[in-house]
């Protein structure tokens, strides 16, 4: 062959080698991971001193998957015009303002009507009263069921055509899969990609640890 030829030749093959190199690179990954929340609470500094005892610091026992969150060792009571439920596990680190996620179900046995509402979105939300070792709080709001959100940096949104603040349904597969709607995109740079929903919307699709989600718009 040729000395040219085979330069033009070499050239082609590079340049098809490039074009599959970023065609990959910009390739969907096939699911989103699943993280399977069960009713919990995050405290201010202000109510965790008056729950726990002035100046106290929350005691990390495992990190969560969102970065800088962390399960505590530390568990209070909520308590409704109906019932109580005991041992709701605090998620750290400290807040701005008190916010209780629940079951649906557990409203019943409270005797509350929680709505479905995005993390810090509180307004005309109803109150509960948290009970802890050291005292009481009576929140006059903060109790929210969890909506279901996807948490994913701004560059996890631009694979996936999508962006902050869109709702979107996402497909479950399985024996006992189906489809989500209503799930909030929640894009910045403090989140890692992983779709949240409750131990119910869980339990109602067989979803685990494993399980993967694919958005649908």
């Amino acid at each position: 062959m040729a000395n040219g030829n085979y330069e033009a030749v070499l050239k082609l093959l590079l340049e098809a080698m490039q074009d599959c190199t970023q065609a990959g690179a910009k390739q969907k990954p096939c699911g989103i991971p699943v993280g399977v929340s069960n009713r919990h609470l995050h405290l201010s500094q202000a109510d965790l001193d008056t729950l726990f005892g002035a100046g106290y610091q929350l005691t990390p026992i495992k990190d969560l998957s969102q970065p800088g969150q962390f399960a505590c060792k530390e568990t209070v009571t909520i308590c409704g015009p109906k019932g109580a439920i005991e041992k709701i596990r605090v998620l750290g680190p400290v807040r701005s303002k008190t916010q209780v996620e629940i079951l649906t179900g557990d409203g019943f046995k409270l005797g509350v009507s929680a709505p479905a509402r995005l993390s810090g979105d509180l307004a005309g939300t109803p109150g509960i009263t948290i009970i802890g070792p050291k005292g009481s709080v009576q929140i006059k709001e903060g109790l929210i069921v969890a909506q279901r959100h996807i948490h994913m940096t701004p560059q996890d949104a631009a694979l996936y055509d999508v962006h902050d603040g869109q709702i979107v349904d996402i497909e479950i597969e399985g024996p006992r899969g189906g489809t989500y709607a209503n799930v909030a995109v929640r894009a910045n740079d403090a989140s890692a990609l992983e779709c949240h929903v409750d131990t119910e919307e869980a339990n109602a699709m067989s979803i685990t640890s494993s399980t993967t989600i694919k958005i649908k718009k």
